[in-house]
């Protein structure tokens, strides 16, 4: 504990112990909005590969790959990654070229991600590769178990796991219950296999948020969770950062998102307790009044009045549900029949559309937003959804002026349920400004590029290939909306 004290005092930062929270993240000195917190490369790490997509295990591009022709289970993009990963891959390759071909299709990123964690461990024991203070299997060993938290089905699924680990390693000293352990300080199984970010794992994204890979870091993962977080996580390439997204003066406690956070505080300590296994007592979680109406708006129903935009509450004699701003009744009976509709349409329809046909995926999402509009209030989660998922497909389709139209409708969502610093929707104004002056719309193009410029030099930093080519983009649009001028003055 000593050592890593030393080593983060130098960064402004001290690590402490909270009564209910545990370890934490302390400032020793003021940060500023934008400021770099911390910087930690992974202990160990995997590209997020599936039978549709692959990356390079060094610097998880997914263009020019080639696989390794050992394993045939990893691939690289060149000879200068293969060489950066070959100390850990040379194990790693021996270990799974062990392995039946049809066992090699069960190895996921996260059996490999914990391959690597025992082949990494082995070789600093060996003295192979150097040991640090922040970069020991020390932490994993600190960190908190999970395994009693868990259901009868989920110690199965777990129990396979780390069977398949074992039979990989062909280690007999190390037992099935610590891999099994281990597992469960890093995620938390859901049905089927299917992983679930859990307090200790994090997910890779690119500088757009889209999950590329699965990395273990020693030090992010003593930052505690809130839902109005003054920090935020992102990543460059394979190296996490944490930037402040508010001034955070001395002494008090760095904050991140473990979740996304536009939900009702009930939907939010669901996702914390089902995944992370504890309760938020953040300054958002506690406001009881204030949820009540933010609960109604962001997951209940809208007012049948359509000249009214107030929010619903379950009557007193449970007959349906009132509006809080005009007194209107709604009834259980038509609430379930539209719920019942949208449910429909969504299990039956979306599921019986073949591969590639967009235009019928649009006409089945546009049908559910026209009930959700119908049912659920102008903010609702859902529907904001539902609108996310048609950008994306007008975008596919390159259909600009009907996405521009579904994008400033997200925003307007996100303005609603995320901070004014949130990432996600700096970037929903930097698609909007794309789509904007693509559309020749270069005014427009220009406001949104600005606030985009504004919050993501914040988050991102600016320094990234990703923010100096968002920077260009505006330079650009300002530069084509002087010559419009003078062209027009001539």
């Amino acid at each position: 504990m000593e050592e890593l004290q030393n080593v983060v005092r130098d960064g402004g930062l001290a690590v402490s112990n909270l009564p209910e929270k545990g370890r934490c993240l302390l400032t020793t000195k003021n940060f500023h909005p934008g400021e770099v917190i911390l910087r930690q490369e992974p202990y160990v790490c995997v590209p997020n590969n599936s039978s549709t997509v692959s990356r390079c295990d060094g610097c998880f591009a997914s263009e020019n790959l080639k696989k390794c022709s050992a394993c045939q289970v990893v691939w690289y993009c060149g000879s200068t990654c293969q060489k950066s990963e070959w100390k850990l891959h040379r194990l790693e390759c021996s270990a799974l070229s062990r392995l039946e071909k049809e066992k090699r299709k069960a190895v996921t990123p996260s059996i490999r991600l914990m391959v690597r964690l025992y082949l990494r461990r082995e070789l600093q024991n060996e003295m192979f590769i150097p040991t640090g203070v922040t970069d020991s299997y020390n932490f994993v060993e600190s960190l908190v178990s999970h395994l009693k938290e868990l259901d009868e089905k989920q110690l199965v699924l777990y129990a396979q796991m780390a069977n398949l680990v074992h039979l990989i390693l062909q280690w007999p000293e190390i037992n099935l219950k610590e891999i099994a352990e281990n597992f469960s300080k890093f995620w938390h199984l859901i049905l089927h296999n299917e992983m679930q970010l859990a307090c200790n794992a994090h997910t890779i994204c690119d500088c757009e948020l889209r999950p590329v890979g699965t990395g273990l870091y020693p030090i992010v993962s003593i930052i505690n969770h809130s839902c109005l977080p003054n920090a935020v996580l992102i990543f460059e390439g394979k190296s996490s950062v944490v930037r402040a997204v508010e001034h955070i003066p001395e002494g008090a406690e760095v904050s991140i998102a473990y979740i996304d956070t536009a939900g009702s505080t009930m939907t939010r300590q669901k996702a914390l307790k089902e995944q992370y296994f504890f309760t938020c007592t953040c300054t958002r979680c506690i406001k009881v009044h204030d949820d009540i109406q933010e609960n109604a708006i962001l997951e209940g129903y809208r007012c049948k009045d359509d000249r009214c935009n107030g929010f619903l509450l379950r009557d007193s004699e449970d007959k349906g549900f009132t509006c809080q701003t005009c007194g209107l009744l709604r009834s259980k009976e038509e609430v379930k029949r539209i719920v019942c509709e949208i449910t429909a349409i969504s299990d039956k329809k979306l599921k019986s559309t073949s591969p590639g046909n967009h235009k019928e995926v649009i006409s089945i999402y546009k049908m559910i937003e026209k009930l959700q509009m119908e049912l659920c209030h102008p903010f609702s989660i859902s529907l904001m959804r539902t609108q996310e998922e048609l950008l994306k497909i007008l975008m596919e389709l390159g259909d600009w002026r009907e996405a521009l139209a579904y994008c400033r409708l997200t925003i307007t969502g996100y303005q609603r349920v995320y901070p004014e610093l949130h990432p996600l929707l700096g970037l929903q104004y930097y698609t909007c400004g794309k789509i904007e002056w693509l559309l020749g719309y270069t005014e427009d193009a220009i406001k949104s590029l600005t606030r985009a410029v504004d919050i993501l030099r914040i988050t991102h930093g600016t320094n990234s290939p990703f923010m100096k080519e968002l920077v260009m983009k505006l330079d650009e649009a300002h530069a084509e909306a002087s010559y419009n001028l003078s062209s027009k003055d001539e």
